[in-house]
């Protein structure tokens, strides 16, 4: 597992969210969010059950949340009763390239520039966002991030051509390599378009 690679989506993540900048710790990485029941994440590419414990401990604000780069099997045991381990999550990557993305009949896509952060959405004849995804540029890196299919477009492989054209947009401003983390519905669809596992992601929180 790539330290560099966490330190990428990280950095990335809170690009497209529009936080504060990651600051090191002797454990990972922190973002101070600020949001309601998203106070602040405490990122750990490794960690030891002794960390774990620590932390657990030490940790109290409500709206706390561990990113551990581990299944839960290695996290929970660590974890005091306040914490709530939330569904499994997957750390991805893929290669980056160039390609000609069309829209299905009855949609337009339209990919919209703004900084770092570049969106696509299919829209409806009508205006409607069927689907939407965005990407946060550093570097060579390109965060995927917010990648949602509205109810009613479902399954038309709206979800992978949003992907394609995210893929397409990064390697035309000079990215490589997309990163992104997922549920476990999203894995499925990011691994059909060439995604491939980097590592589980186990995500706790102090309500």
């Amino acid at each position: 597992m790539s330290v560099d690679i966490v330190r990428a989506w990280v950095e990335g993540w809170t690009v497209s969210r529009a936080t504060g900048r990651p600051v090191e710790e002797e454990w990972g990485l922190r973002v101070d969010v600020g949001q309601p029941g998203h106070l602040v994440r405490h990122v750990l590419p490794e960690a030891t059950p002794a960390l774990l414990r620590r932390l657990a401990g030490t940790l109290t604000a409500p709206g706390t949340w561990l990113k551990v780069c581990a299944p839960a099997e290695q996290v929970t045991p660590s974890l005091t009763a306040a914490w709530t381990v939330q569904v499994p999550e997957y750390l991805m990557t893929a290669p980056l390239r160039r390609t000609d993305v069309t829209a299905p009949a009855g949609y337009t896509l339209a990919v919209t520039p703004r900084g770092q952060i570049v969106t696509a959405r299919l829209l409806t004849a009508d205006g409607e966002v069927a689907a939407r995804g965005q990407i946060a540029l550093n570097g060579r890196t390109a965060v995927v991030d917010q990648v949602e299919t509205a109810a009613g477009h479902r399954r038309r492989g709206l979800g992978s051509i949003v992907m394609r054209a995210l893929s397409s947009a990064g390697a035309g401003r000079g990215a490589r390599t997309g990163v992104l983390v997922a549920t476990e519905e999203g894995r499925a669809l990011y691994t059909t378009v060439g995604w491939r596992l980097h590592t589980p992601v186990t995500a706790a929180v102090l309500i």
